[in-house]
């Protein structure tokens, strides 16, 4: 009741969060993507806990790219929902691989706060200041 004011400001707040998040992606999933082919072998080597032991190098730089790209689609709201799948997905791997290393809920805890966000993001949709939204709304007037 006290702060029903900020109800009018929603999709502000939504797109707040999308950049915020949209940008730390970016950020995080670029460190991955430009180190290259190494980095990208010790990423996809996470899979082998779902006893997906083949071509680790791809997979790696697939999880790269949907951080790195995932976090700019964010940003733009294209594409939303798509790119929060792929972003859920290798929070779930992430999680995973935390939670066998025994590093415990303290070490997965940025994964599972990230994939409990995106789960969100995903539920409540881009919000109208996204390029989905301008595009459902353009399709809609034809």
């Amino acid at each position: 009741m006290l702060l029903n004011f900020l109800n009018k400001y929603r999709d502000v707040g939504l797109l707040v969060g999308r950049i915020g998040l949209g940008i730390m992606f970016m950020f995080h999933g670029g460190g991955k993507l430009f180190a290259g082919p190494e980095m990208w072998t010790k990423v996809g080597s996470a899979l082998g806990l779902f006893g997906i032991t083949f071509a680790p190098t791809m997979w790696g730089m697939l999880a790269s790219c949907s951080e790195f790209f995932g976090g700019l689609l964010l940003i733009i709201g294209f594409a939303y929902r798509p790119a929060l799948i792929f972003m859920m997905s290798i929070m779930f791997v992430a999680t995973t691989m935390h939670l066998n290393k025994g590093d415990g809920l303290q070490g997965a805890s940025h994964a599972i706060e990230a994939g409990i966000m995106f789960l969100s993001m995903f539920i409540m949709g881009p919000g109208k200041y996204s390029i989905d939204e301008r595009l459902a709304a353009r399709k809609k007037r034809e």
